[in-house]
């Protein structure tokens, strides 16, 4: 790949020496970071690319570094944890996570990962190339700039979120199940993803959505899917 800049950020010295070892054998330069705290010094010295992130560490633990991180950058971050209950999957996802992996993990599936990531916060997936602007009643798409805007007013939102939005704005009408979301937008086949997809889904609606509760825009076909209201 090309020359990826990967920070990995986690207490455990052990972790981030073997995932540097798998990273830079990817020809990526990986740059460590032992907490948040030293995550964000990193991110304010250097241009990052991608984050693998600790849940559990001293001084500023994962998710308040996610948070953190959020305010200002839409790099992709994929969570490390031991944990492996849902709630804390949904919480990192919640805070601006892109994607999860639990402890112990194989290091070739988080290769394949940070590739995926890589891919669509370069490239933007499947629809590079594809420069134009769509507009469904007030809710914009820019496609050159990769910019999404409800009258006028741009919204932020993470390279998995916006994915999820272009998918749903250029297919406007068409209902996605969860798992056909799962396979275009994550590029790999669903597993137990309707916790991932519902929690990316609530967040786009929070940020889109004038009440989130009854979505003009993000609507639910129950039983089926997601579309987006032409």
């Amino acid at each position: 790949m090309n020359n990826y800049v990967v920070l990995v950020v986690d207490d455990d010295k052990e972790i981030r020496d073997g995932i540097e070892i798998y990273l830079k054998n990817e020809g990526m330069t990986v740059l460590k970071a032992q907490d948040g705290v030293e995550a964000i010094e990193r991110l304010n010295e250097h241009e990052v690319h991608l984050i693998l992130l600790d849940i559990m560490m001293p001084r500023m633990d994962g998710i308040a570094t996610t948070f953190k991180i959020r305010e200002q950058k839409n790099i992709p971050i994929i969570i490390l944890s031991a944990k492996s209950e849902d709630t804390d999957k949904i919480l990192g996802l919640q805070v601006g996570a892109d994607d999860y992996v639990t402890k112990p993990f194989n290091p070739l599936e988080l290769i394949a990962r940070v590739k995926s990531q890589l891919r669509r916060y370069v490239k933007l997936g499947p629809f590079e190339g594809i420069n134009k602007t769509i507009d469904l009643n007030g809710l914009t798409i820019d496609q050159a700039a990769k910019e999404v805007a409800v009258n006028g007013e741009a919204v932020k939102l993470t390279p998995i979120e916006y994915k999820i939005v272009e998918l749903l704005m250029m297919n406007a009408g068409r209902v996605f199940s969860i798992s056909e979301i799962y396979e275009k937008v994550w590029k790999e086949p669903c597993y137990n993803a309707d916790n991932t997809v519902a929690v990316h889904i609530r967040k786009i609606r929070e940020k889109i959505e004038i009440d989130p509760k009854n979505p003009r825009y993000l609507k639910v076909v129950w039983g089926i899917g997601y579309k987006m209201e032409k």
